[in-house]
């Protein structure tokens, strides 16, 4: 007995969430076994850092998936209500904002955002308040895609500070031969300059 018939509508939107799933769930990974000055810490010249990924997604979801599609989130973003989410707020920890306080606004997100798309489905109206006047009409369908990009892409960024933090690799790196890193630089070291 083969697979059930679904809609194509229904059959894109579970694979987009179990994309998105993947993804909130890789990057939640990362902050396991860690300190909560590593997962603060900014390891980049931008200053990117664990928690601030984890707090600027519930953003995302919470925008998007959220207020753009007439389903306000049900709590409160403090860096949104006073506008300094447009000064990076949303992309570290305050001293006083906990990781559970955090990672449990994040999972609140992505349930709100699992329910909207549950009950309004792809071909929702979108409204985007802060784009240009002539894009903001949009779809919930391309809010979606949108951000499973911004969290794949976040949670890439999440594995490469974990790896700067203690040398901990995505799951799909954790058995490198040996000399992997040593032939890479042997190939870059051909093209170094004089």
């Amino acid at each position: 007995m083969g697979e059930p018939v679904r809609d194509s509508e229904s059959g894109v939107a579970d694979d987009l969430l179990r994309y998105l799933w993947e993804s909130r769930l890789r990057l939640l990974s990362r902050l396991d076994g860690l300190s909560e000055y590593d997962i603060r810490r900014p390891l980049t010249p931008t200053g990117t850092n664990l928690l601030g990924l984890v707090k600027h997604l519930s953003g995302i979801e919470f925008g998007y998936l959220g207020d753009c599609v007439g389903r306000p989130a049900p709590v409160v973003l403090p860096w949104v209500e006073d506008g300094s989410v447009w000064a990076n707020a949303d992309m570290w920890a305050t001293a006083d904002q906990t990781r559970d306080y955090l990672v449990g606004l994040y999972r609140t997100a992505c349930a709100h955002s699992d329910r909207s798309i549950r009950v309004l489905g792809l071909a929702a109206p979108a409204t985007v308040s802060w784009w240009p006047a002539d894009r903001r009409n949009t779809t919930l369908g391309s809010l979606l895609v949108r951000v499973v990009a911004e969290t794949a892409q976040h949670a890439g960024h999440a594995d490469i500070v974990r790896e700067l933090i203690d040398g901990r690799a995505g799951n799909d790196l954790d058995d490198l031969p040996p000399d992997y890193v040593t032939n890479i630089q042997a190939a870059a070291d051909t093209h170094r300059p004089s």
